[in-house]
């Protein structure tokens, strides 16, 4: 798999390997978040090709306290083969190269795949409650 930064051709073939994932959410517009990594780092957002195929994502993100996760898909045909660890580590490599210190994430309860998969890459329960609050509704 060769990984490279995020390129506005690759918009629709990310929408779809995100649903075809599961990722997509009725309060994220997947078209407004990517409008909106676009304009903060758009080079930590990397797309994974294998055979001229989008097969895996992820968007990063450094705020120059914490780093953060988010969007990390793997085509389900092409899980289990190490794709997913490979983009953690592109990403965390290029957030590391920007001076960050710690690395964040947030999953649902529920996920305990997610959260094994995760665990084996050196991510721990920090034991904090994550809150949000929406500034914008995209639905």
């Amino acid at each position: 798999m060769k990984i490279r930064v995020f390129e506005e051709q690759d918009l629709d073939k990310v929408i779809s390997l995100w649903s075809e994932c599961g990722l997509l959410a009725p309060q994220n517009d997947p078209v407004k978040d990517i409008e909106r990594k676009l304009k903060v780092d758009p080079d930590l957002f990397l797309v994974g090709i294998k055979e001229s195929q989008i097969v895996a994502t992820v968007m990063g993100g450094y705020e120059g306290h914490r780093g953060w996760i988010n969007y990390l898909a793997v085509k389900p045909a092409e899980q289990r083969q190490g794709l997913g660890q490979k983009m953690m580590q592109s990403v965390e490599a290029l957030i590391k190269d920007k001076g960050c210190p710690k690395i964040n994430l947030q999953i649902r309860t529920s996920n305990k795949e997610v959260i094994a998969f995760y665990a084996a890459l050196g991510y721990g329960d920090d034991n904090v409650v994550g809150l949000g609050k929406r500034l914008e509704y995209d639905s």
